[in-house]
């Protein structure tokens, strides 16, 4: 199926921890839809198109791909609109990816009649079951992606924020062709920052789901944490690395102080924090935005 592309805008102007070369570069946005093909958490087979956002630096005639993931809204999950994660993505494309932001089943502007992730009860949440779904449509995305002639399917990088995070983790975990990095940006599922601050549902079984992702995970991967997270607190982002590492897979975990208020929003807000770091992980695997 050809995706539908609508250009968004042009000429976007990049500012701030960026080179001076960079800063100048012309960033394309259009939105694609990408039919996908899942089974949800009561097992119901659903097929539909997703809707996602693609940034890249006009001009080049191949690009490595950079799969970008949401989270999980403790409630609204209309609220997600069309996810762009715009200045990220713009760093992102601004390093050469074709940056790939997709909107999940179940979320924003790809429909929200079906919550395909539902994990379960906070005693007992399915990690595996849930992430994994998410992981399914990560792999479709990237498959539609492989059949662009621009997209070089060998250089693929799954990047994620919070569930999105554990997304990455999870979908790196598979090995999938072409897929050489993961970073996850303070990953992980049952936060809730009000009834149960830095708390999270069923920790022990997060802590197990990440274990298992160890024992297959072949790729390098970049592990972003706050001190102050009120999702997911240190003692249990450590405790999920740590598993993860103990079980075979390779990795870096960052624990970054405080940040503002509530240390989860990092990705979101503290741009000028984390940039300097995921760009030396990925120089460290090539990519150096020729």
């Amino acid at each position: 199926m050809s995706p539908l592309r609508i250009f968004v805008c042009c000429c976007v102007l990049l500012t701030g921890a960026l080179p001076a070369a960079q800063a100048a570069a012309e960033i394309d946005e259009q939105v694609i839809r990408v039919p996908v093909r899942i089974h949800d958490a009561t097992g119901t087979a659903l097929a539909q198109d997703i809707i996602v956002t693609v940034f890249e630096e006009r001009g080049r005639a191949s690009y490595p791909l950079l799969v970008l993931n949401h989270g999980r809204p403790v409630s609204d999950r209309a609220s997600l609109n069309r996810v762009r994660f715009s200045q990220a993505a713009r760093f992102f494309a601004s390093l050469g990816f074709s940056v790939w932001v997709p909107t999940r089943v179940g979320y924003g502007v790809s429909g929200t009649a079906v919550d395909a992730e539902y994990a379960g009860t906070c005693a007992n949440r399915n990690f595996a079951r849930s992430f994994g779904i998410a992981a399914d449509q990560v792999q479709q995305v990237i498959d539609h992606a492989r059949r662009e002639p621009r997209i070089d399917a060998q250089r693929i990088v799954i990047v994620g924020q919070s569930y999105g995070g554990a997304t990455s983790i999870a979908a790196a975990a598979r090995n999938l062709p072409g897929v050489v990095a993961a970073i996850n940006f303070a990953g992980g599922g049952g936060g809730n920052p009000v009834t149960r601050p830095g708390e999270p549902c069923s920790a022990s079984i997060a802590t197990a789901t990440f274990g298992g992702y160890g024992h297959s995970t072949r790729v390098p991967t970049l592990w972003i944490y706050t001190e102050n997270d009120l999702y997911f607190s240190p003692r249990h982002t450590e405790a999920w690395f740590a598993a993860f590492r103990a079980n075979g897979g390779s990795g870096e975990f960052k624990l970054l102080p405080a940040f503002g208020d509530n240390g989860h929003l990092l990705f979101t807000r503290g741009f000028d924090i984390w940039a300097p770091l995921v760009r030396d992980f990925l120089a460290q695997q090539g990519f150096r935005g020729q």
